[in-house]
């Protein structure tokens, strides 16, 4: 079943914040070619929240209204100390009891741990505020990291580590590899060295950059000991950290990159399988098919079959 994800929008949210909440989640989708998440956005009150930037976001239901959800996404930004009153307070524990997960995005951390509902807790949110979030709130262990999974409590520091955060959360739920090419589509580890350093097993910043030098370099592969070069890293060392983060050897990243690409051409472009082959790295349009099959489970021509039609009744 898809996982549902509530976006909870206060006035003055951040529009980069919502984006890079939604957007990976709208990737994965894409890259998965089936529905993976399904979002909805909510308000307080009936009516359109207004970003910071001036953007009318009409939330399809209120909090009240929400049944559940697997996440509910706490999107505050600038006057998030307006929505520190107790009204708020309890609108926010009732909706916590029909929650899978709490999300604190930016200043969203503060607004729940008025509500007390990260006591216990490690959290942490947008570096302006974090001293005056550790004073205010002692019960909440607060710490400086980019984003923080805490049991069913979550949090992040702002735009940029939103979309941090829902991409280990999409390769948690889904696999590393997921998790990295949809990293992919927002140019995530395009160099080594440079972007943000992401934690966590899908977030190896390494395996990152040697993704993005395979995705370079599909139709004339770099041999496996020349990326590690580039990185800096040992071929054992690359073979360690590939492993480690995305449960294959360096050569099956390739492939699988390689893959995904011959796919997405199939799907999107009219070249002919031979044509593809070779965009790819492969010499023989046969061995890419059979390769192509093993991945995707069927041919590239079979992919290329119009979907068949349901029988249409006749009407008298």
């Amino acid at each position: 079943m898809p996982r549902k994800i509530a976006v909870l929008l206060f006035p003055h949210f951040s529009n980069l914040c919502l984006a890079n909440a939604v957007e990976p989640l709208r990737g994965a989708n894409t890259l998965a070619r089936k529905t993976l998440y399904q979002w909805h956005y909510v308000g307080l009150d009936i009516g359109p929240v207004i970003s910071s930037s001036g953007l009318p976001v009409t939330p399809e239901m209120t909090l009240a209204d929400l049944g559940g959800a697997d996440y509910l996404l706490v999107i505050t930004s600038y006057g998030h100390r307006d929505f520190c009153t107790p009204s708020v307070a309890r609108r926010l524990r009732a909706a916590a009891a029909r929650m899978g997960a709490l999300v604190g995005m930016d200043t969203g951390s503060v607004v729940l741990a008025a509500a007390g509902l990260l006591d216990g807790y490690r959290a942490t949110a947008h570096w302006d505020v974090l001293t005056e979030f550790a004073e205010g709130f002692p019960e909440v262990d607060v710490v400086q990291d980019r984003f923080v999974i805490d049991g069913d409590r979550l949090s992040c520091g702002g735009a940029t580590t939103t979309m941090e955060l829902m991409l280990e959360l999409i390769a948690q739920h889904h696999g590393p590899m997921l998790g990295l090419d949809v990293g992919a589509l927002f140019m995530l580890g395009e160099r080594p060295g440079t972007g943000p350093h992401l934690p966590g097993i899908a977030g190896d910043h390494v395996l990152r950059a040697a993704a993005a030098l395979m995705r370079r370099h599909l139709e004339n592969p770099l041999p496996i000991p020349e990326i590690a070069r580039r990185l800096g890293l040992s071929q054992r060392g690359l073979e360690q950290r590939c492993k480690t983060a995305a449960g294959r050897a360096p050569l099956g990243l390739y492939a699988a990159i390689r893959l995904g690409e011959a796919y997405r051409l199939v799907q999107d472009t009219s070249l002919s399988v031979a044509e593809i082959a070779g965009r790819v790295g492969y010499a023989d349009a046969s061995a890419m098919t059979r390769a192509f099959r093993r991945e995707f489970g069927l041919s590239p021509r079979a992919l290329r079959l119009p979907a068949p039609q349901p029988p249409q009744s006749l009407t008298l």
